[in-house]
């Protein structure tokens, strides 16, 4: 038995049985009790998690892009490159289609309303995401006359992926016998007004 003294209230020893059994059985209860109390938190916490990974929409003003200029945003942790083409680049997307693996965009990289020959809402603004389908490196921009000895001297201008030698012509459509697999993928995108695109976003308004 525990003995003490006068006016300190008795501990429990541990060989004390029915203490030790109603300290188990509280033990349990607080923990029973802050689990259901975490759910809550967890629960509330999850959707905005799960927002911020989707990604929202970025809008993207190209009302000083010149022609032939190009800016790149980023969307759900990928760059995506925003080019105005000239009409010289335009008409360089005419007359290859036999060097490419897939030019009439019969597989599924792009949005039903970009499977055109310049894969894109309109003709003289290019929106596609800049990640190589082949390992996920990243092309370079190579414009026609280049002197870069790993592209044809026929070269028409469009996107190199130096880490494996993928080519891409202007619209982002894969050369034949390359190891990247399919063409560049286009976003989801849709035109807020004349001069502001907004990418991941294509609902009508």
């Amino acid at each position: 038995m525990n003995h003490a003294p006068p006016g300190v209230p008795s501990l429990a020893l541990p060989s004390d049985p029915e203490r030790r059994v109603w300290l188990a059985a509280t033990a349990v209860a607080s923990g029973v009790a802050a689990v259901a109390t975490a759910f809550p938190l967890v629960s509330s916490f999850a959707p905005s998690e799960r927002a911020k990974a989707a990604g929202g929409p970025v809008e993207v003003d190209i009302a000083d892009l010149p022609p032939g200029g190009a800016k790149t945003a980023e969307w759900r942790g990928k760059p995506v490159w925003v080019v105005r083409r000239t009409p010289e680049m335009l008409a360089a997307l005419q007359g290859h289609d036999a060097e490419l693996a897939d030019p009439g965009s019969a597989q599924t990289q792009q949005p039903a309303y970009a499977k055109n020959p310049a894969r894109a809402i309109r003709p003289e603004v290019f929106v596609a995401i800049g990640i190589c389908t082949h390992l996920g490196c990243s092309p370079t921009a190579v414009p026609k006359g280049t002197a870069n000895p790993s592209l044809p001297a026929d070269w028409p201008g469009g996107f190199f992926c130096p880490c494996h030698g993928s080519t891409f012509d202007g619209a982002g459509r894969v050369y034949k016998n390359k190891p990247a697999p399919t063409n560049l993928e286009i976003p989801p995108h849709r035109y807020a007004s004349d001069t502001r695109i907004l990418i991941g976003d294509d609902t009508v308004a």
